[in-house]
C-alpha cells in the first residue's frame, strides 16, 4: 500500500468543529471602523465568530454569528479574492493554482486550531461584511465596539485575530474600501 505524498490527518467528526466570524466594517464613517468584542469576564477582545450549525451554509453561519454575539446585522462583502477554488464556469480538471475572482462572497481566511488529541480541530472560516443598518440586542457576556482599524488590531488579545484583521483591512483597502 502506497504512503500518501502530503502530510494527512483524518478528524472523524467528533473531532472536529467548524466555525465562522467576519471583520464587520462601518464603511458609514471615514476612516472606516472595525467592530470588536469585548468579553469582561476574560479581560478579551476578540471578532465575532462561532460555530456553525448543521445544514447551515457557512456564510449562513457567519451572519447569524456576528448578529448574536454582536446585535448587528451584516452583509457579507463581495470581494475581488484570489483563490484556489475553482469557478463554477471552468473545466473540472482546471489547474489547482490560485486566479483570482471578482465580485465573490467567500472566506479570505481559514484558521485551523489544534484543540488537542481528546478535542481534535477547530476550523474557522473567516469572511469580510459591511453593517447591514439593522441592529439588536447582542449576547450579554459581550460589548460590541466600533474602532478605528489601526487602534482595533493593537486592541484585540489574540495574536491570531490580529493577522486575520490585518488581512481584512489589507483586503478592504485593495477592494476600495477606505480603512485609513
Amino acid at each position: 500500500m502506497a504512503e500518501c505524498r502530503w502530510k494527512s490527518t483524518l478528524y472523524p467528526s467528533d473531532l472536529y468543529v467548524e466555525a465562522c466570524g467576519a471583520i464587520v466594517f462601518d464603511t458609514s464613517t471615514h476612516p472606516h471602523k472595525v467592530c470588536l468584542l469585548y468579553h469582561p469576564k476574560c479581560d478579551e477582545w476578540i471578532l465575532p465568530k462561532g460555530r456553525r450549525n448543521l445544514h447551515e451554509s457557512r456564510a449562513a453561519a457567519a451572519q447569524r454569528e456576528v448578529r448574536e454575539e454582536s446585535g448587528y446585522g451584516i452583509e457579507l462583502r463581495q470581494l475581488t479574492l484570489s483563490t484556489r477554488a475553482p469557478g463554477d464556469q471552468e473545466p473540472a480538471d482546471v489547474r489547482d493554482v490560485p486566479r483570482t475572482y471578482n465580485k465573490v462572497v467567500e472566506p479570505f481566511m481559514l484558521d485551523v486550531r489544534d484543540l488537542g488529541k481528546e478535542k481534535g480541530v477547530k476550523l474557522v472560516w473567516w469572511f469580510v461584511a459591511t453593517l447591514d443598518g439593522t441592529a439588536g440586542e447582542g449576547e450579554s457576556q459581550f460589548k460590541a465596539m466600533f474602532m478605528r482599524p489601526d487602534r482595533a488590531v493593537e486592541r484585540l488579545t489574540f495574536q491570531k485575530d490580529r493577522d486575520v484583521l490585518r488581512r481584512a483591512i489589507e483586503i478592504m483597502e485593495e477592494n476600495g474600501g477606505a480603512t485609513r
